[in-house]
């Protein structure tokens, strides 16, 4: 394997000091340990609680190994003098420290902000909570359920005149994670002008709430409230699920250019001069009856022969696929967007690809997902040797 400086990983060198558990402080940590940082995971005697959590194989969480690949784990108990004593000298080594207690925890262990800048003054220091360190609800525990609630994110989720609903994903923690991996980075680069660190802290409300994108738009020019659309589009019509002869599929048709090739591919494009639907205001108002022409149309042919059709005019259309059928599914494994990792004696875990690809350094699993404390004696010996 080639060492070059030039084929190394976009992060190699960076030292990360994770304190998270649980999913959107290991999701940041397990981004930069993708791009290629040192992680080391500072886990108390007992573990990360995501250990013990999911569907267990040859005694091991698969949930715990998706989220904790290229890393290290140290036990450290943070109660005790000498654990806090051990996290100092390897924060002292660090590029980065993250942590996702609640705003203030921190500090009371021993690590303000002031006693961070004292001991690495260089150091980025990442912090992901719920509700962010400033306002009223800063003291509040969090959990992605509640963040969706109140993020508006389940407001406009779902049927109108049905109960909100919630992403069935813990949107809101992985979106947090991800915007922290950003903030990071950013600092880190900004480091590289002045030599300075400085604190990143991202929400699990704010980060999802910023990505309400036009429906906050529409909200700040109307001052209403989003209708619930279900699966059809608030802004556009027709958008949604359609019924064929077999199936139902999905029409993304986003602007008229793309609505008149669904429509002369189905048969109907004298609906385009239609005075019901001759503009897409109209089309939204009557949104059900057109709903049920397209329909009636797309019941003369098959799911799979529509889905060929419509892509091949240049029209958005898939298919509701189960997981089952996305890990079947020929783009996903060209995409390598699953992939099997030995994990020694626990045998290979399958778990979730690199949704980002690199030309000449693409991510790749280095560490498999430690068992507990794995790496402590690695790690702090050669802290104390030092």
């Amino acid at each position: 394997m080639t060492t070059s400086v030039d084929m190394q990983p976009p992060l190699h060198g960076i030292r990360v000091v994770d304190l998270t558990r649980v999913l959107s402080g290991p999701f940041c940590s397990m981004l930069l340990g993708d791009m290629g940082a040192e992680v080391i995971k500072i886990e108390s005697p007992s573990g990360d609680p995501v250990r013990r959590q999911g569907h267990h194989k040859n005694g091991f969480s698969w949930y715990f190994a998706g989220f904790n690949r290229n890393k290290k784990s140290v036990v450290l108990d943070l109660y005790s003098d000498e654990g806090r004593a051990d996290l100092a000298r390897l924060i002292m080594t660090a590029d980065v420290l993250v942590e996702n207690f609640r705003p203030g925890v921190l500090a009371k262990m021993g690590f303000s902000q002031e006693r961070l800048d004292e001991l690495n003054p260089r150091l980025v220091v990442a912090s992901v909570n719920g509700f962010g360190s400033k306002g009223p609800y800063t003291d509040r525990p969090a959990f992605d359920f509640i963040a969706q609630a109140m993020s508006g994110f389940m407001s406009v989720n779902g049927p109108e005149g049905e109960a909100p609903l919630r992403a069935a994903q813990p949107v809101t923690d992985l979106v947090a994670g991800l915007y922290t991996a950003f903030g990071v980075v950013s600092a880190l680069h900004g480091r590289n002008r002045d030599g300075r660190g400085q604190a990143v802290e991202t929400s699990m409300v704010n980060g999802v709430l910023s990505m309400m994108a036009y429906l906050a738009s529409e909200h700040f020019v109307t001052g209403e409230n989003p209708q619930r659309t279900g699966n059809d589009h608030p802004l556009v019509a027709p958008y949604g699920l359609y019924d064929t002869a077999d199936g139902q599929i999905a029409i993304a048709p986003s602007n008229d250019q793309v609505l008149q090739r669904l429509l002369t591919e189905i048969g109907l494009a004298e609906l385009l001069e239609d005075p019901r639907f001759d503009s897409n205001a109209k089309r939204f108002e009557r949104r059900d009856e057109l709903h049920g022409i397209l329909d009636a149309a797309l019941a003369s042919d098959t799911q799979e022969n529509w889905i060929i059709r419509l892509n091949r005019a240049g029209v958005p259309t898939g298919k509701i696929q189960t997981l089952k059928d996305v890990f079947e599914d020929p783009q996903i494994k060209a995409q390598e967007m699953s992939i099997d990792v030995p994990h020694g004696d626990r045998g290979d875990v399958r778990m979730l690809g690199f949704p980002v690809k690199l030309s000449r350094t693409p991510c790749e699993v280095r560490l498999p997902a430690p068992e507990l404390g794995e790496h402590t004696e690695e790690v702090l010996s050669a802290l104390r040797d030092g």
